[in-house]
This record gives structure tokens, sequence and C-alpha cells, in this order.
């Protein structure tokens, strides 16, 4: 039987980069492997490495022929169950730039989370929209998927009002 494994993805605007971990009975998972696609709607390549930083595979898409973040994940996924098959992803962990003041650490993401976080787009539109694509194209791949949303916001709620009040003045 497959042992659980994580998934982490920080999908950006050309690229879907990951890591999978294995989730046993250890105190902390451990690392199998990562990489990434990036490229994405122009000229796609996949690196993976091993836990080692070992490259063990690339591919390359024929000339003219671009990837889209749905069909990266629904390559990725496939890889993964092909290459990494003593694992059984049980979960999902996503960068999400932007959580508002609503999401100030990690949350569990559901059709209401995931509408509430589309309205920050206009707040970081270079990633907050690559971010939720992944997200919705693991779900439609594996909709009973646990995902979670991490916020790189999160981190400017841990300084002082007086501190976030100013940096977002300064702005």
């Amino acid at each position: 039987m497959a042992d659980p494994g994580i998934l982490v993805i920080n999908a950006g605007s050309s690229s879907i980069k990951y890591a999978a971990f294995r989730s046993d009975d250890a105190p902390e998972p451990t690392l199998l492997g990562r990489g990434q696609i990036e490229g994405l709607g122009t000229a796609p390549r996949f690196i993976a490495r091993n836990e080692d930083g070992e490259t063990i595979e690339e591919k390359r898409w024929p000339k003219g022929e671009t990837l889209a973040h749905a069909a990266g994940i629904r390559f990725l996924l496939e890889w993964l169950e092909k290459n990494e098959d003593d694992i059984h992803i049980v979960a999902a962990g996503h960068r999400v730039v932007h959580g508002g003041m609503r999401y100030s650490g990690p949350v569990r993401v559901d059709d209401t989370v995931l509408e509430e976080l589309r309205q920050f787009e206009p707040l970081a539109p270079l990633h907050q929209p690559h971010n939720l694509a992944a997200i919705r194209a693991l779900g439609t791949e594996y909709p009973n998927l646990p995902q979670v949303a991490c916020f790189d916001t999160a981190f400017h709620r841990t300084q002082p009002q007086i501190a976030q009040i100013l940096r977002c003045r300064g702005r």
C-alpha cells in the first residue's frame, strides 16, 4: 500500500513549482522530490529532481505547443502517479500571494474561500490569478482532495500595527 503524500504547489504566471513529500509516521514529512514546469504559455519545459537535487527527468514540449496551468497540473499529477507510485497524494498546499485582512494564516480552500481570494486579483494581478488557477485545476482533477492556501501577506500580519499602516501608506 502506498504511503500518504503531500503536494506543495507554487504557481506563478509562467511556471508551476512543486515539491512532493511522504507523510508517513515520521515526525516530519520526507522530501521525495521537487521540480517545475516553466514556460507556460510559450515554450514549456519540465524538470524533476530527487531529494538530493539531482535531475531525474527533463521534458520539452514540441515547438509551438503551449501549456496552460490546468494542463500543467494534469501533466504533473500524471507524472507523479507514474514516477512516485509509492505515495498517494492526500493533501495539497499552495502558496497564494494575497489573503487580505481575513486570512492571516493557512486556510482550507473551498468554493467560498476561492471566491473571496478571487476578489484580491486586482491587488496582485501578476500572481493571484495563477495561484488560484492551480487550485482550481487540482480541484477539477481531484475534487475531494483537501487543499490549503498559505499567504505571502500573512507575514506582514505579524508586524506591529504601526508598521502595517506605514507599509500600506508607503506604497
